[in-house]
């Protein structure tokens, strides 16, 4: 079977099983055409809770499959690689945070959406990359206690200098990975081009950017620039994807380190089993679980709305 006709299948089983399928940018293009919507983690579980499905199949990571079950309780939503994960959401647990904020009583608790359901139950607010900024200039309270990304608390850090910003070792491996020198060697191979990353890049390769933002902001920058030649600092499918959107202009990637293991591991083959019933994992998650998580979720969407 080729991918073509796989993907013919796919849409023909999703409408007859009334089924909505969300991808992450991340996914690789052959799952992102067969989508309802794609886009950020964060962007994704609200679309889930717009549609009149009542079954959710998740093409990215646990933590946003979790995310997607917070939203929308009622749904059924369905991981469709169960090993699936993500580093960083798995860097802290539940236990680890409570005895932080013991030492740290008047700190307010921001944790990034990449985190576990469990986590988020004793966070006070969750921030995406592109709303962190925004959110943590809302709360009134100056002590911040950011999770578990360094790196992106560190820009936060920079564009929240009336904070007072307590970070914990914790980030993504794919994008802290990608060195200074890697950013001047890339800027020298392509010196028309702008430098686009993700702020979980490290602090030293964002000093050297055009531009700073979440996968969206980046491919929003892109899209509507004047300018003809990017280098992509975030997830290499990125760059694949911008090269389809727009044809005219040329897109370079920064690192071949700027690869996730978690999100390659979904399958067009995959995505089809699932729909057959032969495939994925249901997320399940306790009421009080829900509850509670979903209440830094609401925070954000107060704060940053």
């Amino acid at each position: 079977m080729n991918i073509s006709q796989l993907q013919q299948d796919i849409l023909k089983l999703k409408k007859e099983k009334d089924v909505c399928i969300l991808a992450h940018s991340y996914q690789a293009r052959e799952i992102c055409e067969i989508a309802d919507f794609t886009g950020d983690s964060y962007k994704l579980s609200v679309d889930a809770t717009k549609v009149g499905s009542k079954t959710i199949l998740l093409c990215g990571v646990r933590f946003m499959a979790e995310t997607c079950k917070i939203l929308s309780p009622d749904k059924t939503v369905i991981l469709s690689a169960p090993s699936a994960g993500c580093d960083m959401a798995d860097q802290m647990d539940k236990a680890t945070v409570a005895k932080i904020k013991e030492s740290c009583p008047d700190y307010t608790v921001v944790a990034y959406v990449n985190t576990t359901a469990d986590l988020k139950t004793i966070c006070d607010v969750c921030v995406t990359s592109s709303s962190a900024v925004k959110i943590v200039k809302n709360i009134e309270n100056k002590n911040i206690l950011f999770i578990p990304d360094c790196n992106l608390g560190s820009h936060v850090a920079a564009m929240c200098p009336e904070k007072n910003i307590k970070l914990l070792n914790g980030g993504c491996p794919i994008h802290a990975g990608v060195t200074a020198d890697e950013a001047r060697a890339a800027k020298a191979l392509y010196p028309d081009a702008e430098l686009l990353v993700h702020p979980e890049c490290v602090p030293a390769v964002c000093e050297q950017a055009d531009y700073i933002g979440s996968t969206s902001g980046i491919i929003d920058y892109a899209q509507k620039s004047d300018k003809k030649e990017f280098i992509i600092g975030t997830e290499i499918s990125i760059a694949e994807h911008l090269q389809y959107m727009c044809p005219d202009k040329k897109f370079h990637v920064l690192s071949l380190k700027l690869i996730c293991p978690h999100m390659k591991a979904t399958t067009l083959m995959d995505v089809y089993n699932c729909l057959n019933g032969n495939g994925g994992e249901e997320i399940i998650l306790d009421d009080n679980t829900i509850n509670a998580a979903r209440r830094c979720i609401d925070e954000m969407i107060r704060l940053g709305g």
